[in-house]
């Protein structure tokens, strides 16, 4: 096979958040200047790009499967694994016969030029110490396949440590894209058409503090509404100690972003958040809810809780569960605690075990479903601004989009030629967490 051929078919498999997918769209974009065609990833294809997520065993377990599936796809194929994974364990990695290339984060921005030239019978790894990369990668997705909303990779890295993760391990250090480059990226994707785009970052709310001189997201934040290059801006995930009163103030004054945010909670114990190492209390996060909900009355607030950490008994875990009870939230991310090697909560004592976890999470995601049917009946007989979007639901055909405070909703006289488009719609119904309503004529 002629590895210089323009004809070489790339595809590329994506795990994990949403700035993996931005690097994969921006991978993509880079291999299609170079004349690769790009295929769908089961098809049979010259390349294979993993981007590997390792938030938790079981995504670890995933990436192997996607790995092993695209090598029986075509077993004479350059397999190229990286992401998180990758950057945390090349050598398991290199345990897998047939994988061709092994990048760590630093080194994701050279896989276009490496794939060429790559021979399988060779095993290169480059990944090299992410501790040390302060440049921002120079992959940027300008469309999104599938996709109505865009995405903009604004920050990545965290200098948090929180004791139960790995991802500091393996994105590295908090470093920021430029507000310029943030400002004519906006401008470009709401010149090409998108409505809405996500700014998204692993650690989104420590933005620009890599800079010299300082800056923030607030800042960042007052310059794109000033220019208001695209119609909708999503943030993806903020810390609750970076949600100041003058993000609040912006939040709720603004003509340009959703009223949606997305704050990690992890437990709703103060001895487990000690543990966890996340640096406030359960009564200083019910405050700042209860003060962001009394300034955006419509606000939806999604949370993210851990079941079962080390050492969280019983008792921790009602709190955990009291907690949630009180708090005005639309709905929770729940996940099971996952022991990651390298991490301090991996060599605590006090293991729960796996029953008791998958028990406890799903307590919580029956109670993540009733506050997500409770936030959803406050709008029934309202109308609210949607973005419409191409995909329907299955049962019923009717095309889907999302409110600005993030409720997906059904159109039932919905067209093609709304696609893409924000209409008023009349909410007529809802049914559990299911919302259907009408778009209203001008």
């Amino acid at each position: 096979m002629n590895r210089e051929s323009l004809s070489i078919k790339a595809a590329i498999a994506t795990l994990g958040c949403k700035v993996n997918q931005y690097e994969s769209e921006g991978l993509g974009e880079a291999l299609t200047r170079r004349g690769y065609t790009m295929v769908p990833f089961s098809s049979v294809a010259d390349c294979y790009i993993i981007n590997t997520c390792t938030v938790t065993a079981r995504t670890n377990y995933q990436s192997r499967q996607i790995i092993r599936k695209a090598i029986r796809n075509n077993p004479e194929a350059v397999i190229v694994v990286t992401g998180c994974y990758a950057q945390t364990a090349p050598a398991e990695i290199a345990g897998i016969p047939g994988v061709t290339l092994i990048a760590g984060h630093a080194e994701k921005d050279q896989i276009p030029d490496l794939i060429a030239r790559l021979l399988k019978e060779r095993l290169e790894i480059r990944v090299g110490d992410i501790g040390q990369t302060r440049q921002f990668s120079s992959l940027a997705a300008t469309r999104f396949k599938d996709h109505t909303r865009a995405f903009l990779k604004i920050q990545d890295g965290c200098n948090a440590w929180c004791s139960y993760c790995i991802i500091p391990s393996a994105r590295g250090r908090s470093r920021s894209l430029a507000e310029g480059s943030v400002l004519e990226q906006l401008a470009h994707m709401g010149r090409t058409g998108y409505r809405e785009v996500v700014l998204t970052g692993i650690h989104l709310g420590a933005y620009g503090q890599d800079f010299s001189p300082q800056s923030s997201l607030v800042d960042l934040l007052r310059k794109v509404e000033e220019q208001h290059p695209v119609e909708r801006l999503r943030l993806s995930s903020i810390e609750p100690t970076e949600i100041s009163d003058d993000f609040i103030a912006l939040l709720r004054q603004s003509a340009l972003l959703c009223p949606h945010l997305h704050i990690p909670l992890q437990s709703g114990d103060d001895s487990i958040l000690t543990r966890m190492k996340r640096h406030y209390t359960t009564s200083f996060f019910k405050d700042l809810l209860e003060k962001l909900c009394r300034a955006i009355p419509d606000l939806a607030i999604g949370i993210d809780v851990i079941a079962g950490f080390p050492g969280e008994g019983e008792a921790a875990f009602e709190r955990t569960v009291e907690l949630i009870e009180s708090l005005p939230v639309a709905y929770l991310h729940v996940f099971p605690y996952s022991v990651r090697p390298g991490t301090p909560a991996a060599a605590m004592p006090d293991q729960v075990s796996p029953d008791e976890k998958k028990k406890r999470a799903e307590i919580l995601r029956t109670l993540g479903t009733r506050k997500r049917e409770a936030f959803a009946r406050r709008f029934h007989g309202r109308s609210l601004r949607v973005l419409v979007e191409e995909r329907r639901e299955r049962s019923s055909g009717l095309r889907k989009g999302f409110s600005g405070n993030y409720l997906p909703i059904l159109m039932t006289n919905a067209d093609a030629s709304q696609v893409n488009q924000l209409v008023q719609v009349q909410i007529e119904n809802i049914d559990g967490t299911r919302i259907s309503g009408r778009i209203m004529t001008p």
